[in-house]
């Protein structure tokens, strides 16, 4: 502190101060000596005692000169005056005496008082720099508490706390402290200090994900078993109201009625380190590194939620585990404003769905039990509806749900076909009674259980009714057309009995009307549930396997009227014509009767096998008069031959089917015209398409070449004359319209 500066006084202010003790006021009779002590002090003070004593000096001068020229004036008062100048003198004398005694014991007593006050002084500062140096030391002690402090709170997870202690520290009012080094170098490791609370937060939140993923399979196991309950109570509720039997379980009547029952309760999953740590990098302006951070996590947790391969056995757990991760997602999303966009979770969802379809995808690759399909179907139905209600997107997973079902009804069909094949082969096809009608019983039974199969795997699938419809009905048609028709269609090569045959038609009439049935019974459970139609077409295959039945019995009745054709015994060249007809026609008949009238068929099939048979009887005798195995005959065997057919259609007659005579026309025509001598008349177009339009040309012509051919061998002229007619008539009809009817 620099010294003080003592006060100079001018000579004015001097010559004031005498004035107020009188000394130089000229109008004033008396002195004031008791300003005395303190102009004195004054003096002393000042230290211009040499300036006080001058202007003594220059009183007494001044007052001496007065003095001489009062003397002068005035002598006897000049006498008196020097009195009074003695007296004052001896005053002032004694004045200057009191003055430096007085000086000397100022001067003495003042020496100290300085001494002591520049003591007191020094006291004074020594004892502020003491206050501002302690405030400064506990200043610096709260701060250092504060930052200790804030080590406490990150370890004990108030990081929160922690945080707003160092935003309190940097934004501390400005005081001596913060002019300090100790301050600034505190202030440099406040990011450090930042940098810890946000590593500490950031391992809360790492622990948290860790805590997550475990529990993240009960959360899931919780919500699925809710949605199980829940779907179980809607499919109640369905069945007891038809109306509602449309309305699957997430339908707008559904959430209607929808009662919901919190799950929350039996498991607590707390976000708060998530929020924490949120917050934290909110503040710390760095939430796009914890976003990215989060992200990364979350994307390498659901990448380790899917083993490689995948067991099927695994997969219900599986599924609530991915459940229970995007559960927790769709909280976060709902809950943390900005931190989740839904383009994130999206693209975790869509990630893990590929991953997760082309896992059961490659499990399935080999499976052929249609009831591992039917099991997954079962788990990812309950997957897809449980996150259905968190609105994530299914329609892939649905679609990959048709992609199994479509690969389910192939095994299906499959193991069906085997079943309908193998009871199929172990039919005999022997007349069935009303007690023993099993093996149809036993295929309307496994197609009613393919039905519940079918349609087992696609309860509570809500998309692709059509795809499914039209997938039954390929489905229902491979097995009733191939697995059912073409096997007995197979079978038929090797069945040997008419009965049998009669049998199968039977049995593939039965079919066809159970497929009217199943497609009435069908479309009436899809229009009360989706509105979808059912067609099949099995009816049709099995009426063309019908036909083949009803041929193949044509052909094995043939077969048979072959063998009684090889018993007929024919003359072609007889001297005379027979008055009964040929024995073998009897045993023909007979059989033929006996098997057609016993077989357990349609009337209608029945006719035809008539008519089937009389049209190959018919055949057969034409093909003697005109095939090519029999070189020539006569009138006589042509005769025999129509005895024979009248005992046919008489037998037609007596059983009542004399309508199939008709079969016989071409024969009878054909044989009337050389034998009544028309063919002049036949060869007139108008009459040939009027009266002879079932006459075969070539047929004719092949009759009469053999007619012809047996009048040559003979040696009578007549016979000669008229073989040589039957010669030229065939030549005449063998040139109308080549190619016709031949």
């Amino acid at each position: 502190m620099p010294p003080r500066r003592r006060q100079q006084f001018t000579q004015d202010q001097i010559d004031q101060q005498l004035q107020q003790i009188h000394l130089l006021d000229p109008s004033s009779s008396s002195e004031n000596l008791e300003q005395l002590g303190p102009i004195i002090k004054q003096i002393h003070t000042t230290r211009q005692q040499d300036a006080y004593l001058r202007t003594v000096q220059g009183l007494i001068d001044s007052k001496d000169a007065e003095i001489e020229k009062i003397c002068s004036d005035n002598y006897q008062d000049f006498i008196s005056s020097v009195s009074t100048l003695f007296t004052v003198k001896s005053y002032t004398d004694k004045m200057k005496e009191n003055i430096a005694s007085l000086d000397v014991s100022v001067a003495q007593l003042g020496g100290g008082l300085v001494e002591k006050k520049r003591a007191l002084l020094q006291s004074k500062k020594t004892a502020a720099n003491l206050d501002e140096a302690i405030d400064t030391l506990q200043a610096c002690l709260r701060v250092l508490d504060v930052v200790d402090r804030v080590g406490d709170m990150i370890k004990e997870g108030k990081y929160w706390s922690a945080l707003r202690s160092l935003e309190d520290i940097q934004s501390m009012p400005p005081t001596s402290l913060s002019q300090t080094p100790f301050f600034q170098h505190l202030l440099s490791s406040l990011p450090s200090l930042r940098g810890q609370i946000k590593d500490a937060v950031t391992a809360s939140m790492k622990q948290w994900l860790l805590e997550i993923r475990n529990i993240s399979a009960e959360v899931g196991r919780l919500a699925v078993e809710s949605m199980e309950s829940r779907t179980r109570r809607w499919r109640q509720r369905r069945e007891k109201d038809p109306l509602l039997r449309s309305n699957r379980v997430g339908s707008a009547v559904e959430l209607v009625t929808y009662e919901k029952i919190e799950y929350n309760d039996k498991l607590h999953v707390d976000f708060k380190p998530l929020f924490e740590c949120i917050h934290i990098y909110t503040t710390l302006d760095s939430l796009n590194e914890l976003q990215k951070s989060y992200q990364a996590d979350r994307k390498a947790q659901s990448d380790l939620i899917l083993p490689t391969p995948l067991p099927l056995t695994s997969l219900s757990s599986l599924t609530q585990e991915i459940s229970g991760f995007f559960i927790v997602e769709s909280h976060v999303l709902e809950t943390t404003g900005n931190f989740r966009s839904e383009r994130d979770v999206e693209e975790l969802w869509d990630a893990l769905v590929v991953r997760l379809t082309t896992a059961i995808e490659s499990s399935l690759h080999a499976e052929t039990d249609p009831e591992a399909f039917l099991r997954v179907k079962e788990s990812l139905l309950s997957f897809i509806m449980t996150l259905e209600t968190y609105s994530y997107s299914t329609t892939s997973l649905h679609s990959f749900i048709i992609v199994l079902f479509e690969k389910y009804a192939k095994l299906l069909e499959g193991q069906f076909t085997l079943r309908f094949e193998k009871i199929v082969t172990e039919d005999e096809h022997y007349p069935m009674r009303m007690e023993g009608d099993m093996n149809l019983e036993d295929i309307l039974n496994a197609i009613r259980a393919f039905i519940q199969k079918f349609y087992a795997f696609v309860e509570g699938v809500s998309q692709h009714h059509r795809d499914i419809d039209e997938l039954l009905s390929k489905s229902l048609d491979s097995l009733l057309s191939r697995s059912v028709g073409e096997t007995i269609g197979q079978r038929l090569a090797s069945t040997q009995s008419p009965t049998q045959i009669a049998q199968i038609i039977t049995n593939l009439e039965h079919f066809q009307v159970a497929c009217g049935e199943l497609k009435r019974s069908l479309t009436n459970l899809r229009s009360t549930q989706r509105g979808g139609l059912i067609r099949l077409t099995a009816a049709n295959a099995f009426e063309a396997t019908i036909s083949r039945s009803c041929t193949r019995m044509n052909a094995l009745i043939s077969s048979k009227l072959d063998q009684c054709f090889e018993l007929s015994e024919y003359d072609w060249t007889p001297n005379s014509r027979e008055t009964s007809p040929s024995m073998y026609l009897y045993e023909l008949v007979n059989w033929l009767t006996t098997v057609v009238d016993s077989l357990v068929i349609k009337e209608s099939y029945k006719e035809d096998a008539y008519k089937g048979a009389l049209g190959y009887i018919a055949e057969c005798l034409m093909n003697f008069l005109t095939g090519r195995d029999i070189p020539m005959m006569n009138e006589n065997a042509i005769s025999n031959i129509l005895i024979d057919v009248d005992f046919l259609e008489e037998e037609l007659r007596r059983i009542g089917r004399s309508h199939l005579a008709s079969v016989f026309s071409e024969l009878r025509m054909t044989t009337s015209i050389p034998l009544s001598g028309t063919v002049q008349e036949y060869l007139i177009p108008a009459n040939r398409q009027a009266s002879y339009a079932s006459v075969k040309p070539k047929r004719l012509q092949a009759l009469l070449e053999k007619l012809a051919r047996y009048g040559t061998q003979q040696r009578d002229p007549a016979s000669r004359d008229l073989a040589e007619r039957r010669r030229k008539e065939a030549e005449a009809v063998g040139r109308l319209f080549p190619g016709e009817n031949r």
